[in-house]
């Protein structure tokens, strides 16, 4: 299949979070979110297509994540994926924030890895800004040229932290903002193709003044995500029993005339930014929507939610206790923790549920796209999301009911309307319009036509480089 395209080698540069065979972490930390589970899709598409993918990432010898102290891993289902973890910045983990430094030692072993080999790849992916700027560096060294996908944006970021009343100092310190916007534009500016998931992305978020881009130009290509057709479906799945299984166990304390009744449920990694604790206080304050349903709240790694929140004070933890304080004796009667540990489990409830005619809501403050939404609908979920963002683009035709996150009683009445009205066909029909392989082709259609016509950008002005060294070595 390869021989269809001038591309033989793709290098993904993902400097943050890890991968490995078991998708260890994976949704459950910060900088091993949804980017990740991105990279991941999209290398193993493209491997399907011919092509060879390297994952460049970071190792760690940690004893708190053992699992990425080898300088290499695999994917058993995709032998042309190949996941290469370079030595940089210390051995211990460290948070995305923290990289930004030892970028350019990133960059410099990617080089000398890549030359020991005698073969270097044809194209670049790059992956939020920190991947981003190391491509720009790349390029500047060997000319090889790079996409930009993004993720989220700092400027938006920033913008949502200013509203809610952190400082600017503040934000500056915890998230390094002035490099992170520094290396994005860096990436706008010097990339061949810069990967947008939805026009909104394109049109609104690149237009930030904080941005120097035209996302009106041909450099921006909307190129939407995909998801797993393989494990979010609605065919029964051996693990369909044992989740019905674990469901009845939740439910068994609780008053009988709720055993059968439909979920509500929310299932994104436990992040301010979620706003989990509107769904509960809509829940709480309804009780036309508490007779209706049950309130399904999916973490993961954690069967006993009160003792975890009694021992830890991590911001999932805080969230959590902050959901048992306004839930109280809800809990274990109309309110219940789901300890969900991977993907294919995660499939299985929602087909369960869906079974029951229940909801997934999403009522995140801003959403970049919402795959976790598309997951849900193909397994038969009715759709409630959040009006901020991706969702809103994605759901424009009635296959989801959009929501003001802000706003308790819209996310009740929506909800409301969901459970008693609301056809799930149309959504699960929109579902099937998103596959990996459709974003492979589309990544791959416009590396074609950079390598064809090798119109893009081939060389960087060593003063902006510079001007990002300087940055860096004030942290």
């Amino acid at each position: 299949m390869s021989e269809r395209y001038l591309v033989k080698k793709i290098a993904f540069f993902n400097p943050q979070g890890n991968f490995d065979k078991n998708d260890s972490h994976l949704t459950e930390h910060p900088d091993f979110g949804g980017q990740l589970v991105y990279v991941k899709e999209l290398a193993k598409a493209m491997s399907e297509l011919g092509i060879e993918v390297d994952i460049i990432t970071r190792q760690i010898i940690d004893k708190d994540w053992p699992e990425f102290a080898e300088s290499y891993d695999y994917y058993p289902e995709a032998p042309n994926v190949r996941i290469v973890r370079i030595p940089f910045g210390g051995q211990k983990f460290l948070p995305k924030e923290e990289l930004w430094k030892y970028l350019p030692d990133y960059v410099e072993k990617i080089y000398e890895f890549y030359k020991s080999e005698g073969r270097f790849p044809d194209f670049v992916t790059t992956h939020y800004a920190d991947g981003g700027i190391s491509g720009v560096m790349f390029l500047e060294k060997t000319g090889i040229p790079f996409s930009f996908t993004a993720h989220s944006l700092g400027a938006w970021k920033l913008e949502k932290l200013l509203e809610s009343g952190m400082s600017q100092e503040a934000a500056e310190k915890k998230y390094k903002f002035s490099v992170r916007l520094a290396a994005e534009n860096l990436a706008i500016k010097y990339a061949s193709f810069i990967v947008c998931s939805t026009n909104q992305e394109r049109y609104e978020q690149y237009s930030h003044k904080l941005y120097e881009a035209d996302p009106y130009i041909d450099k921006f290509k909307v190129i939407p995500p995909g998801i797993n057709h393989k494990i979010f479906n609605q065919e029964p799945k051996p693990e369909d029993k044992q989740i019905n299984d674990y469901i009845e166990q939740l439910l068994s304390k609780s008053p009988v005339k709720r055993h059968r009744l439909p979920f509500i449920i929310m299932s994104s990694r436990l992040d301010r930014k979620k706003n989990h604790i509107a769904v509960v206080r809509a829940f709480l304050q309804n009780e036309d929507l508490k007779e209706k349903a049950n309130l399904l709240i999916v973490v993961r790694g954690v069967n006993d939610v009160l003792e975890y929140v009694s021992r830890e004070r991590s911001e999932d933890a805080l969230i959590l206790e902050e959901i048992i304080e306004e839930a109280g004796k809800e809990i274990g009667k109309s309110v219940f923790f789901a300890n969900i540990s991977d993907q294919k489990h995660l499939a299985s409830l929602y087909r369960v549920s869906a079974a029951r005619g229940s909801v997934f809501v999403l009522p995140a403050l801003y959403e970049p796209f919402g795959l976790a939404v598309v997951e849900a609908a193909a397994c038969g979920l009715k759709i409630v999301v959040t009006k901020n963002g991706g969702p809103a683009e994605i759901f424009s035709n009635g296959e989801g009911l959009l929501i003001d996150p802000t706003d308790t009683k819209d996310i009740a009445v929506k909800l409301l309307v969901a459970l008693e009205k609301f056809d799930s066909r149309r959504s699960i029909e929109l579902a099937q319009r998103y596959s990996w392989k459709n974003t492979a082709l589309g990544y791959l259609e416009n590396i074609q036509r950079e390598l064809s016509e090798s119109h893009g950008i081939r060389s960087v002005d060593e003063k902006d480089l510079k001007k990002f060294y300087d940055l860096i070595a004030k942290l």
